[in-house]
């Protein structure tokens, strides 16, 4: 691999040659960057640098790429993404969601209700959509379905899911009269809803692998090494295996123990293995290869993503709406995400990744990879932060934070957009949702927070 510097000099050129060059619109990481030179930009942020190639790779085969445009697209995805985080704060109550679109991800979409956040928009590179509804109206909407759904027979309206970019809730149906009860059932205006028809209702992947196998009578994947203290283990989905089921390794060796679980509701899991085993900070790649994770921050939609399963290997698609629900045989799950990435029966559980930042680990979908289809993930920071776990990552995981500078931002802790932290004397808000690194210090990291 070129030395880092090389790197980082190859992307932004790609960018700028191939994209439109997000990276020189006067983003905040750039912006930052100008201002000190030792303050990392967005993209350095998130090691768009130390994206594995086989990553790379399988983005220019399943999203027909050059190399340049692979590189480009991971370059400005973490600029719109901080530019995204940095405007939903200024916007307030106006923010009514925020895209990327075009081959290399080099158009950034912002909406809001209100034409006179025109010209803020603008000026930071992003193009304005003035729409109807908020982003908090659309929410708000979406909850209801899921308070609704609680009571109401979803098994024939089986998805429904915040769109940013209709500015609507869309309910997915097999049958139109199905969405029409939901939406009825929740009190939801019907300004605020799209009914999309569907023929596949989405089941849960139960034999599958993501990552490596393993086994608890049936055959799950890995989905993302943890650590919880000093205890090693791995997240995985929730309806692989309940609390007390034992697992054996892909070896067939004994390994752990689940934990905890979560299914139906969320598609959540984790597994405490035995001294045998080792967590390590990877994914199992193209043809074994292993593929570096060096964070948790959550991509925008319309992003790139690629997904980890033994069965169909690597496949990578773009991510299609956050805070999705979906109805399986089993029950309905919410705050899941909702993918292009194909899957079969033997990827369930499996690592779903952007860039070197971990996304989430497979819960279920419909298709398959040779017509295509459409998959769901359970996010991993809500994973993570449910029950305490910290991701093993490539920059050695997280330790205590630093006490030095006193405040309140940890090292290990999982943060959402709009949290608050103190360090060194000064606050700070979360642009983009994360677990905190070392070296992630809040001073340090522009594309994750900004003084507040």
């Amino acid at each position: 691999m070129p030395p880092i510097h090389h790197r980082r000099a190859a992307a932004a050129c790609a960018a700028f040659v191939a994209a439109g060059a997000l990276v020189l619109a006067g983003l905040p990481g750039t912006a930052n960057a100008q201002a000190d030179p030792a303050s990392p930009s967005p993209a350095e942020t998130a090691a768009v640098d130390r994206t594995s190639p086989e990553v790379l790779k399988a983005m220019q085969r399943d999203l027909g790429l050059t190399p340049a445009q692979a590189e480009a697209r991971l370059v400005n995805e973490a600029e719109a993404g901080a530019v995204a985080g940095a405007l939903r704060g200024a916007l307030g109550r106006d923010f009514a969601g925020a895209w990327v679109h075009g081959a290399t991800s080099a158009k950034l979409t912002v909406a809001t209700t209100d034409a006179s956040d025109v010209n803020a928009i603008e000026a930071r590179g992003a193009r304005a959509e003035v729409v109807r509804h908020s982003l908090g109206q659309l929410d708000a909407a979406k909850a209801d379905l899921d308070r609704a759904a609680k009571k109401t027979a979803t098994r024939d309206a089986p998805v429904w899911y915040v769109d940013v970019r209709s500015n609507a809730v869309v309910v997915q149906a097999v049958r139109s009269g199905a969405a029409t009860s939901l939406v009825a059932a929740a009190g939801v205006g019907s300004s605020l809803v799209q009914v999309e028809r569907v023929r596949e209702r989405p089941r849960a992947f139960y034999d599958l692998v993501g990552g490596d196998a393993y086994y608890m009578g049936g055959r799950c994947s890995i989905g993302f090494p943890i650590t919880k203290g000093t205890q090693q283990g791995f997240a995985t989905a929730g309806h692989c295996g309940r609390a007390g089921t034992a697992t054996s390794g892909y070896n067939q060796v004994a390994q752990g123990t689940f934990q905890a679980s979560i299914f139906p509701g969320r598609d959540m899991a984790w597994v405490a293995t035995n001294s045998q085993w080792t967590a390590t900070p990877y994914v199992k790649g193209q043809g074994g290869q292993r593929v570096g994770v060096g964070g948790s921050t959550q991509s925008p939609v319309g992003a790139s993503i690629c997904r980890s399963g033994s069965t169909t290997g690597w496949h990578c698609g773009t991510i299609q709406q956050h805070n999705t629900s979906v109805t399986y045989p089993e029950g309905t799950i919410s705050g899941v995400t909702r993918t292009t990435v194909c899957a079969e029966p033997g990827d369930s559980g499996g690592s779903y990744i952007s860039g070197s930042q971990a996304q989430g680990v497979t819960s279920g979908g419909s298709g398959n990879c040779s017509s295509g289809g459409t998959t769901f993930h359970q996010p991993i920071n809500p994973l993570l932060q449910q029950f305490g776990l910290t991701l093993k990552t490539t920059g050695g995981g997280p330790g205590p934070g630093d006490p030095e500078p006193g405040g309140t931002w940890a090292a290990g802790k999982v943060y959402a957009p709009g949290d608050t932290v103190t360090y060194g004397g000064s606050t700070y808000r979360c642009l983009q949702g994360h677990q905190a690194q070392p070296g992630w210090e809040p001073p340090n990291t522009p594309a994750l927070w900004a003084a507040a």
